[in-house]
């Protein structure tokens, strides 16, 4: 997930054309999410993708980051944090609309590697609250927007946090963070 130095992975508006993308970042994540075969999302982000990514690399133009990107997101299983999304008719999609907990439970016990949580601040607020998330994977973007979407809000216990070592800073100056959730 994309954050500021001031802590927002969105502008008020949703807003994030402030993002520094580029292909070595690209790449990089591209590589990364190759271990993961779980998509997790809200159902905004969810809709974002799907109008999108399924068809984006086989645009005449698409970039090598189109091709494998929507190579990856046709192939990996999602699940949808949503409880007004409906659709038993989703290729490859599993909506999870409460009993959250046990619903996710369900799905890490599944074979497979890791579970990704791309954007979705909403959803994230919620794994949060509901101590479900077992790491943060963020890339700490040179900016300071000064307002917008936290990505950490209404914490109400903290939470302990063990740097990994996949730490790095891109040429874009974008730094990635990699922390476990210590419980």
């Amino acid at each position: 997930m994309h954050i500021t130095l001031d802590g927002f992975v969105a502008g008020p508006q949703g807003e994030l054309q402030w993002a520094q993308v580029d292909e070595e970042l690209f790449d990089y994540i591209g590589k990364r999410i190759q271990t993961g075969d779980t998509a997790l999302y809200g159902r905004k982000t969810y809709q974002m993708m799907e109008d999108y990514w399924p068809t984006a690399g086989e645009k005449p133009n698409a970039t090598k980051h189109e091709v494998e990107h929507s190579t990856w997101y046709k192939n990996v299983h999602k699940v949808v944090l949503s409880k007004s999304l409906q659709g038993a008719n989703l290729k490859n999609t599993t909506i999870i609309s409460d009993n959250l907990a046990d619903e996710l439970a369900k799905v890490k016990q599944q074979a497979g590697s890791d579970i990704l949580l791309f954007g979705s601040p909403t959803a994230t607020h919620c794994l949060i609250e509901q101590n479900l998330i077992d790491g943060f994977w963020l890339f700490l973007n040179p900016i300071i927007l000064g307002q917008g979407i936290p990505l950490f809000k209404n914490i109400e216990n903290k939470i302990n946090l063990q740097l990994l070592p996949t730490t790095r800073q891109f040429s874009n100056g974008v730094t990635e963070l990699n922390y476990e959730v210590v419980r």
